[in-house]
């Protein structure tokens, strides 16, 4: 039986570990991890025992190897991986150097363009299972050792560069749909943002924490909240879509800080993310907040009090942003305080039911999770974010409040690549919800026009606003899709003139 959360959202989530390195600033008070932590070399605030790291390990942090060991597991598992989303975890990757970014990359699109080997047409069950050695178990030390033998001998092979790898995505079997990293504000400006993109890139992970400039001094964050706004409002004129990390139970802070401060990220059209990731502070060995606590300096946020402000701002939420992650993914063992549920999410469910609260966040909303779809019809939601004019064009079942798909169009504030003209308009996103679909086939809701009946309504919005062009941040196996609606290749975009 297979778990169909996984690719739920129309896509399969490959998420890879870059090797640990030091955060450029130094370390914040309340991070754990890092090299040489008291969890031993492990990436930049994780603690060694997340899955993702775990699989990273086992796999020596060699992205080749890591993301032919995630591709393995979605087929042993019946799911379709034909569209992969690449998450970079494990820290600042902007801050790491341009040849390692690179190689990272190149190596994990060219493990994704090798996986199609085992399909010809179908999967080739009996090669891919003598390939993989299986049955076998995970623990079983000889078995990984011979698979990464013959993995390490097809990551050789052929002459590689991240320009082919990318060449050959785009019409690969497994397909990379988007490409995310992670980053602090101060390592996510234009110089990092355009490196980004000619990576491939198309959704950054950034780390702004909170609102109050004096809880980001008090846990020596090392930059401001001015410093987030730029970043924010950059990233987001080159096109990409934001993912904010929101941390609550701060020293400094408080619950009614914390709920205003999550509050202010929509009032505010200097924040306003497309995607938020909220992060209760939870109390580990090897920080200083852990010598604090120890002092009685900090008290941490109780796990019923957390539950309770993340319900209360739930309520508030508006319909163009998804809540990623209302907790990090570390063993309640390997806490010593702080909310330590790792089943938080479905505490502020029961919470939300019980005070009749209705999320109507993009998750909350998503066909895949949805008992019933009726009739849908697209509608817009029009916002100032960042300097700019942002439209949130939705294919939605009204009656049974269902997302079936939508597109982020964006009127930049400012120009920032000369693609980027005073007549330009941005889709940061195009994304129709439902199980995966492989490529060419139908899906419960993938693959029934949505996409294009969306795009379509995007560029009828940015003729209307005197726009002359439509540049699309797409992933690099997106392109053909885009070529198939009069898209060409354009730096790192796809573009296309509007017929006036």
């Amino acid at each position: 039986m297979t778990k169909p959360t996984r690719t739920i959202s129309g896509v399969a989530v490959v998420a890879i570990m870059t090797k640990p390195h030091k955060c450029p600033h130094g370390k914040c008070d309340i991070c754990p991890g890092g090299v040489g932590s008291e969890f031993g070399d492990v990436p930049q605030s994780y603690t060694g025992k997340e899955p993702a790291t775990l699989r990273a390990l086992r796999n020596d942090f060699d992205p080749y190897l890591q993301v032919m060991n995630r591709l393995e597991q979605y087929v042993v598992t019946g799911h379709a991986p034909d569209k992969a989303e690449l998450i970079i975890m494990g820290g600042t990757f902007p801050s790491m150097s341009k040849e390692y970014q690179k190689d990272f990359v190149m190596y994990a699109l060219k493990a994704m363009n090798d996986f199609g080997r085992f399909f010809d047409g179908k999967l080739d069950v009996a090669g891919f299972k003598e390939f993989f050695m299986l049955p076998g178990e995970v623990a079983d030390a000889e078995r990984t050792k011979e698979i990464h033998r013959r993995l390490l001998e097809m990551k050789k092979k052929g002459e590689s560069s991240l320009d082919k790898e990318q060449k050959r995505n785009e019409k690969a079997k497994i397909r990379c749909v988007g490409l995310t990293v992670e980053t602090r504000p101060d390592y996510g400006r234009k110089e990092q943002g355009d490196f980004a993109l000619s990576l491939g890139a198309t959704r950054v992970e950034l780390g702004v924490q909170t609102i109050y400039d004096d809880v980001l001094a008090k846990v020596g964050r090392g930059h401001n909240v001015e410093e987030s706004v730029k970043a924010i409002q950059e990233l987001r004129d080159l096109g990409f879509k934001l993912n904010l990390h929101y941390m609550l139970g701060l020293p400094g802070s408080s619950p009614a800080r914390d709920v205003t401060g999550l509050k202010e990220l929509f009032k505010d059209e200097r924040f306003k993310p497309d995607m938020l990731k909220i992060y209760p502070c939870m109390v580990l060995k090897g920080t200083k907040l852990y010598k604090m606590w120890q002092e009685g300096e900090y008290k941490p946020l109780p796990t019923q009090k957390a539950a309770e402000i993340i319900a209360e701002f739930k309520s508030t939420v508006p319909p163009y942003c998804r809540i990623m992650r209302v907790q990090r993914d570390i063993s309640s063992n390997q806490i010593d305080a702080g909310p330590i549920m790792t089943n938080l999410r479905q505490l502020v469910d029961r919470v939300c039911k019980e005070k009749g609260i209705k999320c109507r966040c993009i998750r909350c909303r998503e066909a895949g999770r949805a008992k019933k779809i009726g009739k849908a019809e697209i509608s817009v939601v029009e916002y100032d974010a960042s300097g700019g004019k942002e439209f949130f064009i939705s294919a939605e079942d009204k009656k049974n409040d269902v997302l079936l798909g939508f597109c982020r169009l964006r009127l930049p504030g400012q120009l920032l690549r000369k693609e980027i003209t005073g007549r330009t308009a941005l889709v940061r996103e195009l994304h129709v919800y439902g199980t995966a679909a492989g490529l060419g086939n139908e899906g419960d809701v993938q693959h029934r026009g949505w996409g294009k009946k969306l795009l379509r309504r995007a560029e009828e919005i940015a003729l209307s606003h005197g726009k002359d062009k439509v540049v699309v941040i797409s992933g690099i196996g997106v392109r053909e899709y885009y070529r198939g609606s009069g898209y060409k290749k354009e730096g790192p975009y796809m573009s296309k003139r509007l017929n006036i």
